[in-house]
């Protein structure tokens, strides 16, 4: 459907039988749709099973770098979620990892903003690894102005080409009662201003998470669904890559915002508006029903 005919419909109970019976695989982010925190939305494990029940493909892409695959499994787990195999999760810290071992030659290394940050005395001192070829940015709870003269350091060593690679651009991370946390995103601007070059992102809205996905599930785009909370990353990359979309209420995003895409002018933010809008993915339970 072209950008500038999506009317973005609530979807109720008859359409989701129609949009739901046409997909044979969902994708869904994570922090905002399927939990807040460590609170599992209200209906959404239900919600899921029976999906799953129904014999549909459940595949879960977040931009989230703080956690592994099998963090994520064990999480799905602990909620009430349907089991997941950590084949299923495709997080940015795991593509991203996957998009340097194909970037990077052989024997290659990477500075990953995460780890514990050299001493004040060391900032402008601290010894270079001959082998890094990258800086890497994730979600990083200590980051520190140590790291980022280290990380710096290396974009600007001049004996060999450094990629900047970000997870994510998510500038806030919601919690439970509407409050939030600043994102991976913040921490990928701090080294991209001191660099002067933008990073190559991993996450959601760029394809190339989705394109992770591709590689492990014989996908047809036209039978697959993205349900997010963020119409700047969930939203974006589904319609970019020709995705049914549907965005939840529970997260980051509000109609507002939708509309305000609409009455828009601007070709670009056309492409921000879902197919369709639900409260809860918990709204999606009649039409599952037998």
């Amino acid at each position: 459907m072209a950008a500038e005919g999506r009317p973005c419909r609530q979807l109720e109970a008859a359409a989701a039988r129609a949009v739901l019976g046409a997909a044979d695989t969902l994708l869904f982010d994570c922090d905002g749709v399927l939990w807040r925190g460590d609170a599992a939305v209200a209906g959404a494990p239900g919600t899921l099973a029976r999906l799953e029940a129904a014999g549909k493909r459940l595949c879960y892409v977040t931009n989230n770098s703080s956690r592994t695959r099998q963090a994520y499994a064990d999480k799905l787990r602990r909620l009430g979620f349907p089991a997941a195999a950590p084949r299923q999760v495709f997080g940015s810290a795991y593509c991203a990892a996957r998009y340097l071992r194909q970037a990077l030659p052989p024997g290659a290394a990477a500075y990953v903003l995460g780890g514990a940050a050299p001493g004040p005395a060391d900032w402008a001192q601290a010894p270079l690894d001959p082998a890094v070829r990258a800086v890497l940015v994730g979600f990083d709870e200590h980051f520190a102005y140590a790291k980022l003269c280290q990380a710096l350091r290396y974009l600007l060593r001049g004996d060999a080409a450094c990629l900047l690679v970000g997870t994510n651009r998510d500038h806030r991370l919601p919690l439970e009662g509407g409050a939030a946390i600043p994102g991976t995103g913040c921490l990928v601007k701090a080294v991209e201003v001191a660099a002067e070059r933008e990073a190559f992102i991993i996450g959601k809205p760029s394809r190339y998470i989705f394109d992770c996905v591709v590689s492990e599930f014989d996908i047809d785009p036209a039978r697959t669904i993205m349900v997010g909370d963020r119409l700047d990353t969930d939203i974006l990359m589904g319609n970019t890559c020709g995705l049914t979309t549907i965005l939840t209420l529970t997260g980051v995003s509000t109609l507002e915002e939708v509309k305000g895409h609409q009455e828009s002018d601007c070709p670009a933010r056309k492409n921000l508006i879902p197919d369709y809008y639900v409260d809860s993915i918990a709204d999606l339970l009649p039409a599952l029903e037998d």
